[in-house]
């Protein structure tokens, strides 16, 4: 199984407002930089939208180190989501996006880590960047 590296960040104009999500991958000595965005959404569903476009970008079941500055994604991954699958995700947001990353995960071994935003990590801080560019290019 290949080794991946991923980190991912989500930004939002106002919650909700214009979003844009950045996710960073690296294979060995190789970087592939991919975003996006949506008009009108929240800070969360573009960090999870991140992560989910992330996995969807891998042709084959990898080992990811997956590096997020949202305590949501990673709280959500860690320790809320099997709670959320076995109440059928009554009372939780975002759940077309929890169906999509289940879905994306299910071939993968994910190891989730939390980094701090905005501390000078060298890639959460070009994802920062790319995503709040694309937040703006929909404002």
């Amino acid at each position: 199984m290949k080794k991946i590296e991923i980190f991912t960040d989500g930004s939002s104009l106002g919650n909700p407002g214009p979003g844009g999500w950045c996710a960073l991958l690296r294979y060995k000595n190789h970087e592939k930089i991919i975003s996006g965005g949506e008009r009108e959404t929240t800070n969360n569903r573009m960090e999870l939208t991140a992560v989910i476009e992330a996995l969807k970008a891998l042709k084959e079941p990898c080992e990811i180190e997956l590096f997020s500055d949202s305590t949501y994604v990673l709280n959500s991954i860690n320790e809320w989501l099997e709670g959320w699958i076995k109440k059928d995700f009554k009372n939780v947001k975002n759940v077309d996006l929890w169906k999509e990353f289940i879905e994306v995960s299910k071939n993968h071994k994910i190891n989730i880590n939390w980094v701090k935003g905005h501390s000078g990590h060298r890639e959460n801080e070009i994802c920062d960047k790319i995503a709040r560019k694309e937040a703006l290019k929909r404002k």
